[in-house]
């Protein structure tokens, strides 16, 4: 009966004119762990905004980013989030068809403010219009240079911010919306810069946070017990080793002082929805990645543990139930035919993702039996859901964790026997990832 009603509302929707099409807001924030968010359990946050975005939808509590080729993890992780297409496949230019440029393709108002990553003739395709879109990985957020669409479709030189350029972005996506109306549906993009370092907020909200008062993460070590591949890239340089409990605080401090900085200018976004749309609007805030931030004695997200490839993602809108959190296993790619899904327009035969639709909209739970990710040809690992196993290729190093009673992977049992057989399964669904891939710098 649930799914008769879903597949009603479904073509109900794609029966109705343009104006009465979804309308739908994407939030983006860069390097923000899925443990950074009060309502879903940090002791630290200060997030009454996204609190009450979780109270409004659906939780994914098993949200992955499927890794990277390269140190530059949001790089890869936007082009599988924007293309729908897995980390093998993903161009990082963008050639394929996004989930935007199908949006436009059937009639929404197409608006990107923040950070674009993925080059500029990709952006000019993804959109029809834009402001104060940054170009590039990592900027001083009080000194970024930014980009607008001209009235011809190009891009305008760039220059700089006039404010935070959170804050800008937030006012630029605040003035879009208060423009819009109900002859014609919309998609705003708004990609934060934030809490990617330099994590710089205004002073008042790094005041909010005292290092001495943040406790370290329970899987703090002062060094990674053994060499990941990856331990001299620029991220791992941030902090000096080995790492001290207060130099973890005080980055922490100025991590939580940027996402509450950042949730604050969301605040501002959702109240410039206008009244009579805000109930045919559907609201999604995710992340292109996590970040370690002394978790495993690690600074950076070139690595597989939970903290760095899982992700905060809340789904709120017309007939997605409030206040739940799901366990289904996904991806982030699989947000471009649950989007399509949701306004009822096709999805492309080029997407590998899966459609969340029966998750959001039918309470169902099950999704993927296993999520693989990968970090180079230097690591790979997969998942159950409550198991989990690492895989160091090149050092003969395999690690194995119980979720369940371990999420934060700080009992490594995979010398333990009684374990043998579930670590001989999970490292049967492990990724190839044999052929190096070309290193770059991470920003």
């Amino acid at each position: 009966m649930t799914r008769l009603l879903t597949l009603c509302a479904t073509l109900a929707l794609s029966l109705l004119p343009a104006a009465a099409k979804p309308n739908f807001l994407f939030l983006l924030a860069d390097d923000q762990r899925p443990d950074t968010i009060a309502a879903l359990g940090s002791p630290v946050a200060q997030t009454p905004v996204l609190d009450a975005l979780v109270r409004r939808g659906t939780t994914f509590s098993k949200a992955y980013c499927m890794g990277a080729n390269q140190g530059a993890v949001c790089v890869p992780s936007r082009a599988m989030l924007l293309s729908g297409r897995p980390l093998p496949e993903a161009d990082e230019t963008l050639k394929d068809k996004t989930w935007p440029e199908l949006f436009a393709d059937h009639g929404y108002r197409t608006f990107i403010t923040g950070k674009w990553h993925n080059g500029a003739p990709s952006l000019r395709r993804a959109f029809n219009s834009g402001r104060s879109i940054f170009l590039g990985g990592m900027t001083d957020p009080d000194t970024a240079k930014v980009v607008d669409f001209l009235p011809d479709g190009k891009l305008s030189p760039p220059h700089k911010v006039s404010q935070h350029c959170v804050a800008q972005f937030a006012s630029e996506a605040a003035d879009f919306l208060k423009s819009s109306d109900a002859s014609s549906p919309w998609l705003c993009y708004v990609a934060f810069n934030a809490p990617h370092d330099p994590r710089k907020a205004p002073p008042e909200w790094h005041a909010k946070f005292q290092p001495s008062s943040i406790p370290v993460p329970d899987n703090f070590l002062p060094e990674h017990p053994f060499d990941n591949g990856e331990l001299k890239i620029r991220d791992e340089l941030l902090a000096p080793h080995p790492r001290t409990p207060a130099d973890v605080q005080r980055h922490l401090a100025d991590y939580h002082a940027a996402i509450a900085f950042m949730d604050h200018q969301i605040g501002r976004i959702l109240d410039a929805i206008p009244e009579n749309q805000r109930d045919s609007t559907f609201i999604v805030f995710t992340a292109d990645s996590g970040l370690a931030i002394g978790s495993h004695g690690l600074f950076g997200k070139q690595n597989l543990y939970e903290h760095s490839m899982r992700v905060p993602l809340i789904i709120a809108g017309p007939g997605i139930t409030a206040n739940r959190t799901t366990p289904a296993l996904i991806y982030l790619y699989d947000l471009f035919p649950t989007l399509a899904s949701l306004a009822s327009l096709p999805s492309l035969n080029q997407s590998r993702g899966l459609n969340l639709s029966p998750v959001l909209l039918e309470n169902k739970n099950a999704a993927r039996q296993h999520i693989t990710t990968s970090y180079r040809h230097l690591q790979r690992a997969v998942t159950d859901g409550r198991w989990k196993c690492i895989d160091y290729p090149l050092i003969s190093r395999t690690q194995l964790f119980d979720l369940s009673s371990d999420p934060s992977e700080i009992h490594d049992l995979s010398t333990n026997p009684t374990h043998a057989t579930t670590l001989t399964s999970l490292r049967s669904l492990l990724p190839d990832i044999s052929s190096p891939a070309p290193r770059k710098k991470s920003r």
